[in-house]
């Protein structure tokens, strides 16, 4: 795609109105550098030099979505705890409007701690507690998505597994999105057991997609066209999930689109070199969406999604792409 197409598809961007649904997290960076071995154990001793947070989850979905347009909210779970607070906190500097998010007193914000040293992610350390909502949770968000579904122009579902997307709450929602014929995406999680009827979009990892699928694993083959293997997972998926469109990402492969009625299509990776890949399925899922919302043609879409994730993983911690290293990004493609 030239990139007088993509500032065609990018110009429609500020107009459109986005909504999140999903596990909200916070994402701590913890930075240092090791300089010795622990005395009292085997294990490296990082001595801290800073740290830094960002919405993480379907926040960062949110927040990936918020560099193009500022008509984005996001509704999940948050704790009424330091966690819970620090990233409303994070939400209202960054303007997305989480007014409709579930806040309970009995629940603990999500939090994931990435300890990095040398630009190593040396440990993970994380702190979450599985909570489905109550159904008259479940009520609540589902009235307010019905109130103000003429606002939106599309829905993400993001599923980390961590149980706010219930079958219930995806399945109501859904159905209102499809009657009011607006676009929906879905970035699954395959040990959560959810039908994804009636979305127009999801978006699994290769991993995700054959699990999803019931195929067993098999190496990627190279070049993707050829993997049989991940042909027959996605025309699975998108037979079992009847979805219009499915996007496997295929990390250094880049990515594969299924579409009904045509053959895949593999868009090659961008990237050009690979610090940090948190989040970047945060960015693939959020870029697809608003350039379908802004016309994009579903290959279109998938491209800019591509590139989106190739500029994402050159950065460390939990990153977003701006429309300028967009640009910067496909221009190098028309004069490498």
């Amino acid at each position: 795609m030239k990139q007088e197409r993509l500032k065609e598809i990018l110009d429609q961007a500020p107009s459109r109105r986005l909504l999140v649904v999903g596990d909200l997290m916070l994402d701590e960076f913890v930075w240092g550098k090791v300089g010795r071995i622990s005395p009292e154990a085997p294990v490296p001793v990082v001595e801290v030099t800073g740290e830094s947070f960002y919405p993480g989850g379907a926040a960062n979905v949110a927040r990936n979505l918020r560099q193009f347009t500022s008509g984005v909210s996001v509704v999940g779970m948050i704790g009424m705890d330091r966690g819970g607070d620090q990233l409303r906190e994070l939400l209202r500097q960054e303007q997305i409007d989480v007014a409709h998010s579930v806040a309970s007193a009995d629940f603990c914000t999500i939090v994931k701690t990435r300890i990095i040293a040398r630009q190593q992610q040396v440990v993970r350390v994380d702190r979450e507690q599985i909570r489905t909502p109550t159904d008259a949770q479940i009520d609540s968000v589902v009235q307010h998505i019905k109130g103000r579904i003429a606002e939106v122009d599309a829905i993400i579902f993001e599923d980390y597994g961590k149980g706010f997307l219930t079958p219930r709450l995806v399945s109501e929602i859904s159905a209102i999105a499809r009657d009011a014929r607006k676009v929906v995406a879905a970035d699954p999680n395959p040990r959560h057991a959810i039908d994804w009827q009636n979305v127009t979009a999801v978006k699994p990892n290769r991993s995700e997609a054959f699990l999803a699928a019931g195929e067993q694993w098999q190496d990627p083959v190279d070049p993707p066209a050829a993997d049989g293997a991940l042909r027959r997972a996605g025309e699975t998926l998108l037979n079992k999930w009847q979805t219009q469109l499915l996007l496997i990402t295929l990390g250094d492969q880049g990515m594969m689109l299924f579409q009904r009625g045509d053959q895949p299509h593999h868009i090659p990776t961008k990237a050009r070199q690979v610090f940090d890949v948190s989040g970047a399925g945060d960015t693939a899922i959020a870029l697809f969406t608003l350039a379908l919302c802004c016309g994009a043609s579903p290959v279109e879409a998938a491209d800019v999604a591509n590139h989106a994730s190739a500029v994402v993983v050159g950065k460390l911690g939990t990153a977003t792409v701006t429309r300028e290293e967009l640009l910067a990004s496909f221009a190098n493609d028309e004069h490498p």
